[in-house]
């Protein structure tokens, strides 16, 4: 087997009772690394320091990676002007946070014979946020409901990172004042 010394130094292809032996005299212990290699490529290390480091290196990816959201606002066909700008802006803001939203369109009593309601409304809302969001899931009938579903243009952690700097440059503004 190709040996790798506690250092990262390369010892060569030794025997495995001679690999074993280092490994013993040093207080470490032999890892087989790659045992697909010809030879197979073991390094002499602390296997309980070893298990550690990726554990933390684990738990770093799992800290940086973000979560996507998916929001829900729910409206009704016959919504008001009013009521639909402050739905639009609050679908708006979640957006803008990198989360995904949800739109669900509720229908009742008769109102489940005029589909084309809902997705005339779908689409005007799609419309209105095309600079912010793109349609992931084209408006479905689902029951009594319809469904749309709007992704943002930039992913989470770009939003979170424009985020943080808003905040950071406010910050400095505050502490110079």
């Amino acid at each position: 087997m190709r040996l790798v010394g506690p250092n990262g130094e390369q010892i060569g292809v030794t025997r495995i009772e001679d690999a074993i032996r280092m490994a013993q005299e040093n207080d470490l212990d032999l890892v087989e690394v790659a045992p697909e290699a010809r030879p197979p490529v073991a390094k002499i290390m602390d296997y309980g320091k070893f298990k550690y480091q990726e554990a933390l290196k684990a738990r770093e990816n799992r800290r940086s990676q973000v979560n996507a959201v998916v929001k829900e606002m729910k409206l009704r066909p016959r919504i008001e002007s009013h009521d639909y700008d402050t739905k639009k802006s609050h679908i708006e803001r979640f957006l803008l946070g990198g989360d995904k939203v949800k739109v669900t369109i509720m229908f009742r009593g008769r109102e489940q014979s005029r589909p084309e309601m809902g997705y005339k409304l779908l689409a005007r809302l799609a419309e209105d946020l095309a600079e912010v969001s793109m349609v992931e899931f084209a408006p479905k009938q689902d029951g009594r409901n319809m469904v749309m579903v709007l992704a943002p243009n930039r992913r989470k952690s770009e939003a979170v990172r424009a985020k943080q700097v808003v905040r950071d440059k406010s910050d400095k503004t505050s502490d110079t004042e």
